[in-house]
C-alpha cells in the first residue's frame, strides 16, 4: 500500500466509529463500509469512509443496540441466583418467574424496535401494555406494589448499565449521542414503570 497513512486497521476503525471491531466486520461483508484486505488478508479501511459513514451515521447503529440489550440479558440470567433472599422474588411462583423470564425477551424486543425507530412516543403503547401485563403476573402472586417496583428496578438496572458499560468501551462516539439513547431507554422503562403502577392503583 503506497498510502498507508490514509488506511487503518480493523481496530483502530472500530476506534473511530466508537463500535465493537465485530460490528465494523459486519458493516465490511453487508457491503456499507467500503475496505479492501492486505496481502496477508486483513482488513483495512479508509479514513476518509470512516469518517463518512460517522457523519451519515449518527447515533448507535441497530447492531449495537441489539450488543448492548443482549448484554443486559445475559446480565440478568447470570445474577439470578442472587434473588433467592430477596422478598419480592421469593414471593413470586416458579410459574410467573418462568413467565418473566420470557417477558424479560419481549421487553427487550420491544424497546430495540423503538431505538430503531428513533424513540417515536407512539411506539411507547408497548411500554404500557408489557407494564400491564407484568403488573397482571405479579398481582396474581399476591405481590405488593412496592415489590413489584423493586423487581421491576432489578431489571432495568441492567439494560441502563449496559449501556453506561458500553459507551466506556467505545468512547470515540460522542457523550451527546449515548445521552440521547440513555434518555430514550428511560423514557421506554419510565413509561412501563407508570403502566405497572396504575394498573395496581385501578386493581
Amino acid at each position: 500500500m503506497s498510502d498507508t497513512g490514509e488506511w487503518v486497521s480493523l481496530h483502530e476503525a472500530a476506534e473511530i466509529l466508537g463500535v465493537h471491531p465485530a460490528t465494523v466486520r459486519t458493516w465490511a461483508d453487508e457491503g456499507k463500509l467500503p475496505s479492501r484486505r492486505t496481502m496477508g488478508k486483513h482488513r483495512r479501511f479508509r479514513k476518509a469512509d470512516l469518517q463518512q459513514y460517522a457523519q451519515t451515521h449518527s447515533g448507535p447503529h441497530p447492531s449495537e443496540v441489539q450488543i448492548i440489550l443482549q448484554n443486559a440479558l445475559g446480565q440478568t440470567r447470570m445474577q439470578t441466583g442472587m434473588l433467592i433472599s430477596a422478598a419480592w422474588y421469593e414471593a413470586m411462583s416458579e410459574t410467573t418467574r418462568d413467565s418473566l423470564r420470557q417477558k424479560g425477551r419481549t421487553v427487550l424486543e420491544a424497546l430495540r424496535s423503538y431505538l430503531a425507530n428513533g424513540g417515536q412516543d407512539a411506539d411507547l403503547v408497548h411500554a404500557i401494555s408489557l407494564g400491564e401485563e407484568y403488573a397482571a403476573l405479579l398481582l396474581g402472586d399476591n405481590l405488593t406494589l412496592p415489590q413489584a417496583v423493586r423487581g421491576f428496578f432489578y431489571f432495568s438496572d441492567f439494560v441502563a448499565n449496559s449501556v453506561l458499560t458500553w459507551s466506556e468501551f467505545t468512547q470515540a462516539r460522542s457523550p451527546s449521542d449515548w445521552g440521547v439513547l440513555l434518555r430514550q431507554i428511560n423514557t421506554f422503562m419510565h413509561s412501563m414503570l407508570l403502566s405497572i403502577i396504575e394498573y395496581y392503583t385501578v386493581e
